[in-house]
């Protein structure tokens, strides 16, 4: 690994993270990401996949995607790595071009640009919350991703938020139509626009007694 972390002073942080994530291998069940970093600061992140009550929720709403989307030319998928200026994503779910899909935009991954979708299930831990409802939040809208579902069980009773419009001046998304778990939301752009996410998806709201 001594070869990646080189003397060229002109080697800002970004590239060292870069250069080191390229290179790693994790065993199955995992995944390691760069979502915020900058010249001087940043690291990567390795998390589990997540645990079943999570896998559930995330293989539902994978499923009911894939028949949204049916013969037409996007697909949505899993383990597949978002690339955007030396960082890289692994979201729950991505919908891009079937050909994207099957053979990458970029030698590492999709290329962000070229992703119409991701969606996020938020995982149990407080660093895990944070991380899908705030920095992937900005991540993903810094990238100019038009659409970005996060599912929360643990916001209230259970939330799902859909944001759209991002800005990426601004790291944010200017739109956000968040509602209760049992309630329908829908996508309201691009090729999943119309999908439902309800209580078929997310299951019913969390029983907090």
């Amino acid at each position: 690994m001594t070869e990646l972390l080189d003397d060229d002073p002109g080697t800002d942080l970004r590239e060292v993270l870069w250069r080191v994530r390229t290179h790693m291998e994790l065993p199955e069940g995992f995944r390691a990401e760069i979502i915020e970093a900058d010249e001087d600061s940043g690291c990567i992140e390795v998390s589990h996949t997540g645990p079943h009550a999570h896998a559930r929720v995330a293989d539902r709403l994978r499923n009911a995607m894939d028949a949204h989307l049916g013969d037409g030319p996007y697909a949505v998928r899993f383990g597949i790595d978002i690339v955007d200026s030396r960082h890289v994503w692994c979201p729950d779910a991505v919908i891009a071009l079937e050909d994207d899909v099957e053979n990458g935009t970029c030698e590492y991954g999709l290329a962000a640009s070229e992703v119409p979708l991701v969606a996020e299930v938020v995982a149990p831990g407080h660093e895990e919350r944070e991380r899908d409802r705030v920095r992937k939040r900005r991540a993903y809208a810094r990238a100019g991703i038009p659409v970005y579902v996060l599912i929360d069980d643990y916001d209230l009773r259970g939330t799902v938020s859909v944001f759209t419009v991002p800005r990426p001046d601004k790291a944010d998304y200017a739109a956000e139509h968040r509602v209760p778990y049992g309630m329908d939301v829908e996508v309201p752009e691009g090729p999943a626009k119309g999908f439902v996410i309800g209580e078929a998806i997310t299951g019913p709201p969390r029983d907090d007694g």
